[in-house]
């Protein structure tokens, strides 16, 4: 059993790529947009002009696959994720603090960066789409 995290940007999915690719290395390993479906959608389910959005999408980040969707595109300008963050971990200082700078670039700092008694480096950021991130070097054992 796998359990993945699956992000819907209600219609901003595709800039929130773009973001990731340049704050975090991701790679796109899979994007369809919903006028490549190979099924037509119920008429109502998406605003006109939807068709270019993204239906579905899988991003590698290190060795993790994040799933990404616009969602019903319904343009609500600020999604609220709450209730769960992403773990970020980093090789070292330097890219512990490379990432968190990078990821909160448009963003606000939750915690800032500093050594803690668990980690190496630690922080919380949340992103410019409201996406919480733990960046972490853990700590020794």
């Amino acid at each position: 059993m796998q359990v993945q995290a699956y992000l819907t940007f209600d219609g901003r999915c595709e800039e929130a790529i773009d973001f990731y690719r340049k704050a975090v290395g991701a790679k796109v390993e899979m994007m369809m947009r919903f006028k490549e479906s190979p099924e037509p959608h119920p008429p109502g389910m998406l605003p006109p002009g939807s068709e270019n959005k993204v239906m579905h999408a899988a991003l590698r980040i290190g060795d993790t696959q994040i799933l990404a969707s616009d969602g019903m595109c319904r343009g609500v300008e600020h999604s609220k994720f709450e209730g769960f963050s992403l773990s970020l971990e980093a090789g070292n200082e330097a890219d512990a603090d490379r990432l968190f700078a990078a990821l909160g670039d448009g963003g606000q700092v939750q915690m800032p960066m500093g050594k803690t008694f668990f980690a190496k480096r630690f922080g919380v950021v949340a992103d410019r789409f409201g996406v919480s991130w733990l960046v972490i070097v853990p700590g020794e054992a």
